[in-house]
This record gives C-alpha cells, sequence and structure tokens, in this order.
C-alpha cells in the first residue's frame, strides 16, 4: 500500500496522484493528518521483541509494515473535539503530535517523496535555500533577515537602491487559488522605515526589488520540470505578490526552462534532498533569472487545470519507480 497524507479540506491533486496510482496497481489509501486524532484509535506494541504498529480509522486497520511508500502531501493541526475542556487541549495536542509522530517514523524505511524531516528542513529555512541556489550558480537577491530597524535602513539605502521588499519567513495560510488571507510580500518605501520599529516583535526578510518582466512557477517533480508563467506587472495589487493581484484577470501560460537553468536548480534540488517543489523565480527584465523561494509543499494544482500538466500522474509514477 501507498500512503499519502494530506488532510480533509485537500481538493483535486491528491486525487489525481491517488487515481494514477491505482491505475499503476497500487492500493493506495489517504490519511488526512487532522484527523490523526479522537477520530481514530491506535495501538503500538512491542511483545517478545517484536514491534506492530496499527492505526485504525474508518473501519479499517492500517499496518506500518505493510506500507511499500508515503506521498508527504500536506501535514495539518490535529482536529480538536469540540467538548475538550481549555485546561486540556495543551495535553491533548502534544500527545496526539507526538504518537502521530511515532506512526510516521516507523515507516522510515520506505520511500517518501519528500522525506518528512528534510521537507521541514527546507521549509524552515529559506536563508539555507537562497544559500544552497547560490552554491549552484543561480543568481539571488540581496537578502537581510533581520529584527533591526537600522539594519533595514542602512540596507534599503546602500544595498536595495530605494527598491525594496519585505515578506514573512513563513505564510499564514495556504491555498491553491491564493484567495485566502495572509501576509503578502509588500514594498517598502522611506515613509515605511520609521514603522519598522515593531520588527522586535516580528522579524522579517528584506530583499532587493527585482524588474519583472514575469513570474514563474517551477513544479520540480524528480528531475523533471513544468514551468509556468504569469505576468501580474499591469496589476497594482499584484506587481509585487500575483497571489493578490485580483483587480485584473490573468492566466497561467506555458513555459519552457532553458536547459542551464532547469540543469542548475536540478543541482540544487538533489542537495537539498527533495523529489519535490514548487520553485518561484523571477525574469527579471534584462533577462536574468532570479530564484526565490522553493516550497517542498507548493501548490500545482493551478497549472495541472489550466495548462494540462501531467503533474500528479509523474509525482505517482515516480513514486511507484522507487519501490522497484
Amino acid at each position: 500500500m501507498i500512503l499519502c497524507l494530506t488532510h480533509s479540506n485537500d481538493l483535486y491533486t491528491i486525487d489525481i496522484v491517488m487515481k494514477r496510482l491505482k491505475e499503476l496497481g497500487k492500493e493506495a489509501y489517504r490519511m488526512n493528518t487532522d484527523l490523526f486524532s479522537h477520530h481514530l484509535s491506535f495501538d503500538y506494541s512491542l511483545y517478545n521483541r517484536k514491534n506492530a504498529v496499527h492505526v485504525h480509522i474508518d473501519g479499517r486497520a492500517i499496518r506500518a509494515d505493510a506500507v511499500e511508500a508515503v506521498w508527504y502531501r500536506k501535514l495539518w493541526q490535529a482536529e480538536i473535539p469540540d467538548e475538550l475542556d481549555d485546561d486540556f487541549k495543551e495535553i491533548y495536542f502534544q500527545e496526539y503530535f507526538t504518537m502521530r509522530n511515532i506512526f510516521f517514523e516507523s515507516l522510515d524505511g520506505v520511500p517518501w517523496f519528500n522525506p518528512m524531516a528534510k521537507d521541514h528542513e527546507i521549509s524552515n529555512n529559506k536563508f539555507g535555500q537562497l544559500t544552497v541556489a547560490s552554491q549552484n550558480g543561480i543568481e539571488v537577491p540581496k537578502s537581510l533577515f533581520t529584527n533591526d530597524q537600522e539594519k533595514v535602513k542602512a540596507f534599503f539605502y546602500e544595498e536595495c537602491n530605494k527598491m525594496m521588499i519585505a515578506k514573512l519567513h513563513g505564510t499564514l495560510s495556504r491555498s491553491m487559488s491564493g484567495n485566502a488571507s495572509f501576509f503578502p510580500t509588500t514594498q517598502i518605501t522611506e515613509s515605511n522605515l520609521e514603522g519598522l520599529a515593531t520588527l522586535v516583535y516580528c522579524p522579517m526578510i528584506f530583499q532587493e526589488m527585482i524588474p519583472k518582466a514575469y513570474e514563474l512557477r517551477i513544479i520540480y517533480v524528480d528531475g523533471e520540470f513544468f514551468a509556468g508563467k504569469i505576468n501580474a506587472g499591469q496589476s497594482e495589487r499584484g506587481k509585487t505578490d500575483w497571489r493578490i493581484a485580483t483587480d485584473i484577470y490573468f492566466k497561467w501560460e506555458s513555459y519552457k526552462l532553458p536547459n542551464p537553468v532547469a540543469t542548475s536548480l536540478t543541482k540544487m534540488m538533489q542537495q537539498m534532498g527533495l523529489f519535490f517543489g514548487a520553485i518561484d523565480m523571477i525574469r527579471h527584465q534584462d533577462g536574468r533569472y532570479i530564484f526565490l523561494e522553493v516550497n517542498p509543499q507548493g501548490e500545482w494544482g493551478m497549472l495541472q487545470r489550466d495548462l494540462g500538466y501531467p503533474i500528479g500522474e509523474t509525482i505517482a509514477e515516480k513514486l511507484v519507480s522507487k519501490l522497484s
């Protein structure tokens, strides 16, 4: 059996991958990680030097030793029962989180796509991402990670020529459509600099603002690329972040990466230890390709839906290929 980890509200992409896995003759089971909670039962036992790890959900028993591979799509916080007293919520989350991790760690002997620890390591270190990209010959923006207002001011004038953006390291929400509330990439002007004293409460990433010809969302699947081009520059709202370009209509266009760019990105992903990632890049107005970040759990459904790319099918095929 191939275990597919996601959450209850995940639609479309999960179905494509599971459908293709079944066509390839593999049993696929969807585990909604938010329901690893009071919604299921489990028993991990160790008797006579033999251990057994079982999870029981929806009338079905999942044995860890029957799992051949794992597609790690999403991980979500456990759902909490409405009737649980507030005084017990912390221990509830703590113990279910721990027990869920024990189950996942019992599967460390099978292929993961991506390995969970590596996925989290890369997601939680965008500074490291920029460093690895640069090591592989990929251009990155001048960047400053800080909580120091004075360092930001110096960076704004001395490195960015008064053209600078700010963003959070993490995201406040994740959505294929991008229409959920979150903190978008934001341009910083001189008038904003005095308001950055609150950085001490919320460190941020500051980067030079790149003049865009267009933006790219590039899906990497174990050596294969599916790239979409978007030009949100005509949108006042979307000029720094295409996800909030709601004032104009735009569409994704198919895009072929130049071989040198694809080669460098492949080396970067291999060094990071990722089989999958959604890579964001900017095509500079002067023609250069600038790497922004890679999200190991990034969204790709809009590219498959709008451009007909077989991304989900390729994920399934690559995962099955690792079983041989």
